[in-house]
């Protein structure tokens, strides 16, 4: 009763807030991380903050919520993902949100339990270089991870992908540089017994089917990959394409279907990628695309139970779900109009015995809300909010833009203009995504840009060359471009919101992470007119370093084969790379810079923000420094993320003042 109580306190949590949202409203961890119905509909688990501080599994049975049970939950660390394995039993993973990456001690860790709390098992390793046996049985290594779950309810089987190292040394409990592939399993989450599967070679990704085979698989060695299927006839894998692993432009294996369709991406005329059926007979793909999205590549994934499709959901520049289900498409748009302003994605049982579907809204302004809706009635019931310190009402809507850059290249853009505001000659941050080879943001609520609205900022977010799921030709435009076209596409962006009368010309800074990071630093190399100040973290200073630093988790692959196409070849580009590296062009940087880095990041090592606050420091008196010791790639902390925002806070404050 307690929990219950809990859970439905935290989805009405956000009501009155003063008219300046606290820093530290932004940057909790969340209060409800996740839920998920049983295949009957009978149940739902979710997990959620506790009295402890720490996120605990829950079962409640949906007719009668207030019957609740805490079935998973550690002193010392939270749950993380977690999925139904059949109505009876559930598997889950855990971190530990309250540490920092130097204070972690375990990995994930795969566990399993009954819904009732019963039979409790622990399924792989948890402890960093330790390994165990228990019952005759040896722990998986801690970085197996879970794949899927079988979709027969007879079975407490679930599918993982096990880890293959160069070697059995105890970094690579640590690093993944070594990793050279991923095997999968059928592992019995009961007695722990392991079932591999052949494999076509050194393979990265699986598809299972319908029927619970794995079916089809990527393999990539040495730069090259290839799409393998297993031939229900001769049981044999059989190659149906290779392609250069970091330029791409081939097909991807997406699902095998109750049928036994076989689906792909694949490029469509128009450059972007689309959903295609692959003929397997002829081993080609279809002409026409089923899925192709305007500007966008495909990027989703069937709905579907063991017998027939029911849906699919896919991402543009929001998420969307199209219901092949007729009983299920109305069921949609009742939702849809009941809730009207937030994506609202159901969660259906895949063999309904309870009138309920689950709801997870979420929107430019609400982090997210999860609530149960009875079919029959129509009722919605709460179930708990992610982050409810944060109330819609007080944060800014965002809208994507689009604009050229100098190239005729057409960037889209996320622009957040603040709550109230009539968006004309604002003081503008514009924020760098990192990657920068990761997938376009989409319409959802991100605290980063949200916090610098309220404090009246404009924000601006370009989906620059190289994001991904925008098409080929955006992602080739990107190769070997850093702090070049990939730069100017940015600098596009604010005189684009300037020209608009959006930003003040005289009040735009420039600011990111990682990637991001470094690009605010080629930003004010490049663009000294434009942009008033920078805010780095994180970031990449250095190009030659990516490659000689050893203490990185850059994989020696990615390094061999995928820098030299996408960043530059240190040999062949030396010139390049040394007029697109920060440290190298300090001299040139005036502006006031506020740098940032974590002691143990592990992704771009503290050397790069060392080295290169000394370099620019000697030209440079308005440099701020901050190093957060205990932290790696990014701000694991809730006080640490408090106090970065809050100097960030202060020192925009002093050089672009918003109004």
């Amino acid at each position: 009763m307690a929990v219950a109580a809990f859970v439905w306190g935290a989805a009405g949590a956000a009501s009155a807030q003063p008219a300046k949202v606290p820093v530290e409203a932004f940057f909790q961890n969340p209060a409800f991380t996740a839920a998920r119905l049983s295949p009957s509909g009978k149940h739902v688990a979710a997990t959620f903050r506790a009295k402890t501080g720490r996120i605990a599994l829950v079962v409640m049975d949906t007719a009668n919520l207030a019957d609740a049970k805490v079935v998973g939950g550690f002193s010392d660390a939270d749950v993380w993902r977690f999925e139904w394995v059949n109505d009876g039993r559930l598997v889950f993973s855990m971190a530990d949100m309250l540490a920092s990456q130097a204070e972690v001690r375990f990995g994930t860790g795969m566990f399993a339990v009954d819904r009732d709390g019963g039979d409790f098992r622990q399924l792989t390793e948890v402890d960093y270089g330790v390994g165990r046996r228990v019952g005759g049985r040896e722990f998986l290594h801690l970085a197996t991870r879970l794949h899927s779950v079988t979709r027969a309810q007879d079975s407490d089987d679930v599918f993982v992908l096990v880890p293959e190292f160069a070697d059995d040394t105890s970094s690579n409990r640590l690093l993944n540089r070594d990793l050279l592939s991923y095997s999968i399993a059928r592992l019995n989450t009961r007695t722990r017994a392991l079932a591999r599967v052949n494999r076509p070679g050194r393979t990265w990704q699986w598809v299972v089917d319908a029927k619970d085979v794995p079916r089809a698989a990527v393999t990539s060695d040495k730069g090259k990959a290839a799409t393998h299927y297993l031939d229900p006839a001769t049981g044999q894998w059989q190659q149906l394409n290779e392609f250069d692993a970091f330029r791409g432009n081939s097909f991807a294996p997406v699902a095998v279907t109750p049928d036994g369709s076989f689906y792909v991406s694949a490029a469509t005329r128009e450059g972007t990628e689309g959903l295609f059926r692959f003929d397997l007979a002829k081993r080609t793909i279809d002409p026409e695309a089923i899925v192709s999205v305007p500007k966008y590549d495909f990027r989703g994934q069937f709905i579907m139970d063991s017998k027939r499709l029911l849906g699919l959901r896919y991402t543009t520049d929001a998420e969307s779900t199209v219901w092949f289900d007729p009983k299920l498409k109305e069921l949609q748009a009742k939702v849809d109009a009941q809730l009207k302003a937030t994506v609202n994605r159901l969660d259906v049982p895949t063999r309904p015995e309870a009138p309920f579907v689950l709801v997870h809204a979420y929107s430019d302004v609400e982090p997210g809300r999860y609530m149960l809706y009875h079919t029959e009635t129509g009722e919605l019931t709460p179930l708990g909010a992610v982050q409810p310190t944060v109330d819609p009402k007080q944060m800014a809507h965002r809208e994507l833009v689009r604009y050229k850059a100098r190239d005729g290249l057409e960037i889209p853009a996320w622009l957040t203009v603040p709550h109230g505001a009539k968006g004309r000659k604002l003081p503008m941050v514009v924020l760098v995504h990192g990657g920068p080879w990761i997938a376009a943001q989409t319409w959802r609520w991100d605290a980063d840009s949200q916090f610098l609205a309220s404090r009246g900022y404009a924000v601006l977010e370009p989906q620059f060359r190289g994001t991904l799921g925008l098409g080929f030709n955006h992602f080739k435009a990107s190769w070997k471009q850093w702090g070049l076209a990939m730069q100017d596409d940015i600098a596009d962006g604010a005189r684009w919101a300037i020209a608009q009368g959006i930003a003040d010309p005289q009040k735009v800074c420039i600011a990111g992470a990682s990637y991001g990071g470094y690009s605010t630093l080629m930003g004010l190399v490049r663009d000294p007119d434009l942009y008033k100040c920078g805010v780095s973290w994180a970031a990449v200073t250095d190009i030659e370093l990516m490659h000689t630093v050893n203490w990185s988790d850059f994989s020696e692959v990615y390094k061999t084969y995928g820098m030299p196409v996408l960043v530059g070849d240190p040999k062949e580009d030396t010139a390049q790379l040394e007029a697109t590296s920060p440290i190298k062009q300090a001299a040139k940087i005036r502006k006031p810079l506020l740098l940032a880095h974590g002691g143990t990041d592990r992704r771009v090592p503290i050397t790069h923000g060392i080295q290169f606050r000394d370099a620019v420091q000697k030209t440079n008196p308005d440099v701020e420094w901050i190093e957060y010791t205990d932290e790696g790639h990014g701000w694991a902390l809730i006080k640490n993320r408090v106090d970065f925002w809050t100097r960030v806070e202060k020192f925009l404050a002093r050089h672009i003042g918003a109004q």
